[in-house]
């Protein structure tokens, strides 16, 4: 899954970058440059992302918490925000009854959709 985008990467050129919480580069790509698309996109990135965050946090249901943390991870991979999209998935695989490994992973996401967050939010500051 993640060994196909990096292949691709390193076929096209282009590297994505997995240690920003998010990849300009992969966004600029799916916008085709549009700098206002890339500006619109990350807003509703960044009020869903906040939105899933606050539903998987309040989830008692396993199968809930799984389906929120996909969508997640599918609008994450859309804006290159990779660490969040794989804190996500570790959420969506977590077996049912595992409450301690549930917390730890969405411990974990709520990091990273934060350090995604904030980026975006310093990206849309006026400078």
């Amino acid at each position: 899954m993640w060994r196909n985008q990096e292949d691709a990467a390193a076929r096209t050129g282009n590297s994505a970058s997995y240690e920003r919480p998010i990849d300009l580069v992969h966004l600029a790509r799916q916008t085709l440059g549009d700098r206002g698309l890339e500006q619109e996109i990350l807003s509703l990135y960044l009020k869903q992302a906040r939105t899933l965050l606050a539903r998987i946090e309040e989830s008692v249901h396993q199968r809930e918490r799984s389906d929120f943390a996909h969508t997640l991870k599918g609008s994450s991979r859309a804006v290159g925000a990779w660490q969040v999209a794989m804190a996500a998935e570790a959420v969506e695989i977590v077996p049912p009854q595992q409450d301690i490994e549930a917390a730890k992973a969405i411990a974990a996401l709520r990091t990273c959709v934060s350090a995604a967050c904030d980026t975006i939010a310093e990206l849309q500051r006026p400078h």
